[in-house]
């Protein structure tokens, strides 16, 4: 079908970065990334008691780098999965006398009062990356050692074509299983009680469709989980350069695995590498992005999400935030979407399929656009039962053609008799290249609706619409 394309001319364009922290009745909001006074990278998470732990690599590239600069890691806590703290450096190269470079993704394991983490490190010898093995008295160290060599090197056995990423799971029975592998090769073996040796062969798991690398591994239910990072372009990545997180399934801890779909995009940086964990009740996805100042793909800051799981067990996909934090449940994703109007090509699922777009430009997804419209327009949201809403969140779409960012734009919630304005309302942004989030106090409803006035000689469009709950 034809369509009318319109030029303009743009004088000039002023980009404005903020981290907000919202406090609003469900509590305060953290901002992703979760911290920004250093870059981040390869997150693992751990629960100990009222606190969660994410142990995490350091990127130290300079601005314009082509490669990794990492020598130690930082280990961050909260205990709220809100408010971050940055512990410092917990562990270094220099505390592996063996090693001398590429402090990559570790994780640690408790097991016996004790705290065991797992890192890939260049070791100096025959090969590349070994895995090695540090052990502390508490989650926050002080780490040593614990073997003076490599766990695992390119002289083990049947070891990946690439030793990073070791994940640690220790079952119901008492036995530990470690996972690692880049490269396509993913490996796994079972560990002695005493965690710092191998229990048997090592084995190649099966069923890990289109892994890549940074195997993560838990249980829930009875069920084991993998989350994993691929780069095929199935369904996962626009550019097999980038990653996003498959999961599989499996009722044996070494498989076989029965891959079940993506649970998390690709982000703005190359690789995202996650962790999946259960904290105060709430399960987590952390992962990583290029989304601090001045970040990028060897500059990169972790971030933390809300992770749901339907029934039957399978796994939502999480949907990221930039600046707007772990605090909310999108019930957008469940929502029956409806519009004053939709252009034939584009398509209205596009606003709450959990999409999270590069800019207000993106077109590497399916939009919502309803040229040749002009005016006063609205998209809709309804739910089968009344929700409790106390935002919502829009990524305009401005094709810099006949469709431009909105002039104004407003919130409303059904009363169950009328449309009205939702109460405390923030300001409504028509901002490009972000999410624009209106709060206000909450409400319960089964409809909520954004209005949007185009400005004057152009049409409207959007890329994503949350409604998120408290």
């Amino acid at each position: 079908m034809s369509r009318r394309f319109w030029r303009r001319r743009l004088s000039s364009v002023a980009a404005i970065a903020a981290t907000l922290v919202l406090v609003l009745a469900g509590g305060a909001y953290a901002a992703n990334p979760i911290i920004t006074s250093i870059y981040t990278a390869d997150p693992a998470a751990l629960v100990v008691g009222n606190t969660m732990y994410i142990y995490s690599g350091h990127d130290e590239a300079a601005p314009g780098a082509t490669n990794f600069s990492m020598r130690d890691w930082h280990v961050l806590s909260s205990t709220d999965a809100n408010t971050w703290t940055d512990n410092g450096a917990k562990l270094s190269i220099a505390d592996f006398s063996w090693a001398g470079a590429d402090a990559w993704a570790g994780e640690v394991e408790p097991r016996n009062g004790k705290y065991y983490w797992y890192v890939p490190v260049n070791g100096n010898g025959p090969g590349w990356m070994d895995i090695g093995v540090a052990v502390g008295d508490s989650p926050l160290g002080p780490f040593r050692d614990a073997k003076g060599g490599p766990l695992i090197s390119d002289s083990t056995p049947n070891s990946s074509p690439l030793n990073i990423d070791p994940t640690v799971f220790t079952d119901d029975d008492g036995q530990a299983y470690i996972y690692w592998g880049g490269y396509w090769g993913v490996r796994a073996a079972k560990l002695k009680s005493n965690m710092i040796e191998l229990d048997g062969s090592v084995v190649t798991p099966q069923g890990l469709t289109n892994y890549w690398e940074a195997p993560w591994m838990f249980k829930r239910n009875g069920v084991y989980y993998m989350v994993y990072a691929a780069n095929d372009t199935n369904g996962c990545v626009t550019s097999s350069s980038y990653a996003c997180q498959r999961y599989a399934t499996a009722s044996n801890p070494l498989g076989p695995w029965t891959q079940r779909g993506v649970i998390l995009d690709q982000v703005s940086s190359t690789t995202s590498h996650a962790a999946v964990v259960e904290f105060n009740g709430q399960w987590y996805m952390v992962y990583h992005t290029a989304d601090a100042p001045g970040g990028g793909n060897f500059r990169r800051s972790v971030a933390v999400d809300k992770l749901y799981f339907n029934a039957d067990g399978t796994i939502q996909k999480v949907i990221q935030t930039r600046g707007g934090g772990t605090g909310g449940d999108n019930k957008a994703l469940t929502a029956t979407a409806s519009t004053s109007y939709v252009s034939s090509w584009e398509s209205l699922a596009a606003i709450n399929d959990g999409y999270t777009p590069a800019s207000s430009a993106d077109r590497a997804h399916a939009v919502y656009g309803n040229w040749p419209q002009q005016g006063a327009q609205w998209v809709q949201y309804d739910w089968p039962a009344a929700v409790t809403l106390n935002r919502v969140r829009a990524y305009w779409f401005d094709d810099d053609q006949g469709i431009d960012l909105p002039a104004s734009c407003s919130v409303q919630y059904w009363t169950g008799s009328a449309w009205q304005n939702v109460p405390g309302a923030s300001a409504c942004g028509v901002a490009a290249n972000t999410f624009n989030t209106v709060t206000f106090t909450p409400v319960t409803t089964t409809r909520i609706r954004l209005n949007f006035t185009s400005r004057s000689g152009y049409s409207t469009g959007l890329l994503e619409v949350q409604a998120l709950a408290p």
